[in-house]
C-alpha cells in the first residue's frame, strides 16, 4: 500500500490535537467487526493515528483495534476521507513506544529503498 505524503492534504485536525504526530510508514492490521484488514499507519501520536485503509472500509464512530507487530491499541474512528481515516486511541500510548515505532518505520523505509 502506498501512503500519501503528509503534505498532500491539508490537516483539518491539527489545532485539536493534544499530542505531536510523527510520520511513519508501518504495515498494520485493523480489526473491525471481528475481521482483520491490512492497513498502513501514515502518522502516529500517543493519542491516535492516521491510517491508509486502501478502501473505504471504516465509518466515523466505529470502534476498532489497530495492531502492529506484537502490540496494538483500541480506539474509535474520528474521521474518514477516501482511503484515509483518523483514529483516536481509547488509552494513550507511551511516548517511548511512539518513538520506537517511528524508528521502526524509518528502518523499514530504509530497508525497502536499499
Amino acid at each position: 500500500m502506498t501512503a500519501l505524503p503528509a503534505s498532500a492534504e491539508p490537516d483539518r485536525f491539527v489545532d485539536q490535537r493534544q499530542h505531536p504526530r510523527v510520520s511513519v510508514a508501518l504495515p498494520a492490521f485493523l480489526i473491525l467487526g471481528g475481521r482483520r484488514y491490512p492497513v498502513q499507519i501514515v502518522d502516529l501520536s500517543a493519542g491516535g493515528a492516521k491510517i491508509d485503509c486502501g478502501q473505504a472500509l471504516v465509518v466515523a464512530g466505529a470502534v476498532v483495534t489497530l495492531n502492529w507487530g506484537g502490540a496494538g491499541a483500541q480506539g474509535m474512528v474520528r474521521w474518514r476521507d477516501g482511503r484515509l481515516a483518523g483514529l483516536a486511541f481509547a488509552a494513550e500510548l507511551d511516548p517511548r513506544d511512539v518513538a520506537d515505532l517511528a524508528r521502526r518505520g524509518q528502518a523499514l523505509g530504509a530497508r525497502m529503498r536499499g
